[in-house]
């Protein structure tokens, strides 16, 4: 299928920048053919091998890598004076124009899934207007997707949202679960023939796990930071019913959000009822601390709802990428463990014990949404994969029903409050030209893949 003319292939840019960006692709990727195509000519040790059909990919989000989501809420924080932000999302990854090159060279590394987000700030930029460009462009995606053999993992809401929305109280707003089945049921009208799997929402459950999670020079209550973020939004912006995904009530958003996640499920299988619909939950591997432990109390709060809300849905995908240590709240790292970027311990093992969990709890198909680390030291990204997929294969080998495992992130992109600092990417970008390059680690992870096999 020859993909129709898109905005990188204007007229007003020269041309020569996307056909040099696609050679560099090419060239890193055929800088690993010799060693790939050992790798998959292997005999594949069956004790080593993933089920059949197993799912293998990378991850993005929209707002993270497209670049000039100016309608959303969260474009509009980043550039206010005082702004929690870093820094802006700026053109950040420019996947909203490359996603052609960036998708062949999912597929060239060995992969058979893509796990990308719609942006509903685009799709619906005013409140009402549906933009038939904006549902074509996706409906673009996921066909690159199916015509390099991808299956598509489609989340529906990745944080980010209309800045019409966000002024309304966001998730507080009680037409807030509407207004979002609203739209899960148009974008499935336009885009579900071709979704393989459907998430109504990734993380949902981060405004509960904030009130946890403990990071190194961030303090002990990330919930406060937040609170006091959302009183400076308020006032720059004079809208004193601005909330988002990330200001807010805690309580109330988690309330809207699991009311618009059991409304949106059902809007989309109106449209498509044997279309797969799941949700992606933040999760840590919870381990007791040695004293005054609130383990069963933490999972109780932050995860106990949406496991619930799960054992209706098809799949649940977990996301994890390190482990917890509860006391009270969760405890900063053990003395003298190795750290991340943004101040995660190094702990891949923290896959196994989470699936494992999440199965036990559910009853239903787990699928590894997101799991990596942020580092520059990619010798690190490699250890850590091969220990993770270790410990993944171990649980498949006892019966535990994972259907597949999706890294993050294809690309070092924008991390939110972070910024560009930390990397998590496979894949690096130069954010001046928007050149790729493969990392050892996506060479390595796409040998797997290729394989269905350690």
């Amino acid at each position: 299928m020859k993909e129709p003319r898109g905005p990188a292939e204007s007229t007003s840019r020269p041309i020569s920048r996307r056909a040099l960006l696609q050679s560099a692709s090419a060239v890193a990727v055929a800088g690993m053919v010799g060693s790939r195509s050992l790798a998959s000519d292997r005999p594949v040790d069956k004790s080593k091998a993933f089920p059949d059909k197993f799912l293998w990919g990378c991850a993005t989000a929209g707002h993270q890598v497209e670049g000039n989501n100016t309608n959303s809420d969260l474009w509009l924080i980043e550039h206010l004076p005082e702004s929690i932000f870093k820094e802006p999302s700026g053109d950040a990854c420019d996947h909203y124009h490359l996603y052609p090159q960036d998708i062949s060279m999912v597929a060239d590394l060995g992969f058979n899934t893509y796990r990308f987000s719609l942006e509903w700030a685009r799709i619906e930029p005013e409140e009402g207007f549906f933009s038939r460009a904006e549902l074509e462009h996706y409906r673009r995606m996921l066909a690159a997707c199916h015509e390099h053999h991808l299956t598509p993992l489609l989340t529906y809401s990745h944080f980010s949202m209309p800045r019409w929305f966000a002024f309304k109280g966001g998730w507080e707003n009680p037409v807030a679960p509407d207004l979002y089945a609203r739209f899960c049921e148009k974008a499935t009208r336009h885009l579900g023939d071709l979704v393989g799997y459907a998430s109504t929402f990734n993380e949902p459950d981060v405004p509960q796990l904030l009130e946890w999670i403990n990071l190194p020079g961030m303090g002990a209550d990330l919930t406060e930071m937040f609170r006091t973020g959302l009183g400076k939004v308020r006032k720059q912006l004079n809208a004193p019913e601005f909330a988002n995904f990330f200001l807010g009530d805690g309580k109330k958003i988690r309330d809207g959000v699991l009311a618009a996640h059991h409304k949106g499920r059902t809007a989309m299988k109106s449209v498509r009822s044997d279309m797969p619909v799941g949700f992606n939950l933040a999760m840590s591997d919870d381990q007791p601390a040695p004293e005054d432990s609130h383990l069963a109390e933490k999972r109780a709060y932050v995860y106990g709802p949406w496991l619930e809300a799960a054992k209706q849905c098809d799949y649940m995908g977990v996301q994890v990428y390190s482990r917890s240590i509860v006391g009270k709240k969760d405890l900063p790292p053990p003395k003298g463990a190795e750290t991340t970027q943004v101040g995660w311990e190094f702990y891949p093992e923290c896959v196994e014990h989470v699936v494992r969990y999440a199965s036990k709890e559910t009853g239903v198909p787990i699928m590894v949404t997101e799991n990596g680390i942020a580092t520059n030291d990619d010798t690190r990204r490699v250890e850590y994969y091969q220990r993770a997929l270790a410990g993944l294969k171990r649980a498949i080998d006892d019966g535990v029903d994972v259907r597949g495992y999706v890294t993050w992130s294809l690309m070092d992109n924008f991390e939110w409050m972070s910024g560009f600092e930390p990397k998590f990417g496979i894949v690096a970008v130069d954010l001046a030209t928007q050149r790729r390059t493969i990392k050892p680690s996506g060479a390595m992870l796409g040998n797997i893949a290729r394989r269905n096999s350690l």
